[in-house]
């Protein structure tokens, strides 16, 4: 959807973007239909997209499916977009510019599945972070989780901004990032399978379910306090995915 005005140069260099996102995805486009708007009823350009794809039958994922025991990873540092979001919202800056982690994900899970194929399932820790998608993961499935704090990959321009700005972390957006629940015979291949992959190299194990307070995520602190984490309640930040 496009509003009057729209220099055909930006349109021209979002669709070259496109054009390259898909290729590295390794997707078609096949079709698509445009609009154009008043000037002043939208913001410059949206896209909105449906996929199209097919699961192979040995591949069985379901956010329903994790068992007691089970190792939770993610595929590397957490919090990046939603941070570099509100500093530039904001005006914080850091000596490091921290950029989003939006990237495809299909090369990193085509990854993690040949590495542990009995992998359970997949989520992308968007809107909540990774504590709505744990907490999702519990309810669905009828187990708890217990995650280890030290072990939670975070850039140090993230922790510092969520301490000033008094955030969880764990309740930041992410859009480049997956979190998998996979057997634990399979947890360090997983890893390694994750970590050969370049969107994989911060990848860590920060976790495990458990059969205890099912229902419940918790974090285990480096002191060795236990807290609980529970689903995201209203807006942590402005809306950005």
């Amino acid at each position: 959807m496009l509003e009057e005005g729209l220099s055909i140069e930006d349109l021209v260099r979002v669709v070259a973007s496109m054009r390259a996102a898909c290729a590295e995805c390794e997707v078609q486009l096949v079709t698509g239909d445009t609009k154009v708007v008043d000037r002043g009823k939208g913001d410059q350009i949206f896209i909105s997209t449906t996929a199209v794809g097919e699961v192979p039958p040995e591949i069985s994922l379901s956010i329903g499916a994790a068992r007691p025991g089970d190792r939770i990873l993610v595929s590397g540092t957490l919090g990046d977009h939603g941070i570099a979001i509100l500093s530039v919202r904001e005006g914080i800056e850091f000596d490091t510019p921290l950029q989003s982690d939006c990237a495809p994900l299909t090369g990193l899970a085509q990854a993690l599945l040949a590495g542990a194929p009995g992998t359970r399932c997949m989520r992308d820790p968007t809107r909540g972070g990774l504590s709505s998608a744990l907490n999702e993961l519990c309810e669905a499935s009828r187990v708890g989780v217990e995650l280890d704090e030290p072990a939670i990959p975070l850039k140090p321009e993230v922790r510092a901004a969520c301490e000033m700005l008094g955030l969880d972390p764990l309740y930041v957006a992410c859009e480049g990032r997956l979190m998998a629940a996979v057997p634990p015979e399979q947890a360090e291949a997983a890893l390694a399978a994750l970590k050969t992959h370049p969107l994989g190299r911060d990848a860590a194990i920060v976790g495990r379910v458990v059969s205890a307070h099912a229902g419940y995520v918790t974090v285990r602190s480096v002191v060795g306090g236990e807290r609980v984490l529970p689903m995201l309640s209203g807006e942590q930040l402005p809306r950005i995915c």
